[in-house]
């Protein structure tokens, strides 16, 4: 199911991740994003849908994703 949706949903401003997760219970498509915005603030092509395929999704902030350097 991720799969499915995962490259279009990357596509959307602010989302830097996309997996499956938990909420209430229930499994859910985990959208992760650099910061949450209120809808008004988006185009009607930009919103995250609030269900795919039946599956929920769940919008979580996390900010910037940035790549590790491992010292030694």
């Amino acid at each position: 199911m991720k799969r499915k949706y995962e490259e279009q949903l990357l596509r959307l401003p602010n989302v830097n991740g996309v997996g499956i997760g938990q909420k209430a219970g229930k499994e859910v498509i985990k959208v992760y994003v650099t910061r949450r915005v209120t809808i008004s603030t988006l185009q009607p092509h930009e919103v995250i849908p609030k269900m795919l395929e039946g599956y929920e999704t769940d919008v979580e902030e996390i900010g910037a994703v940035t790549a590790q350097i491992k010292t030694v």
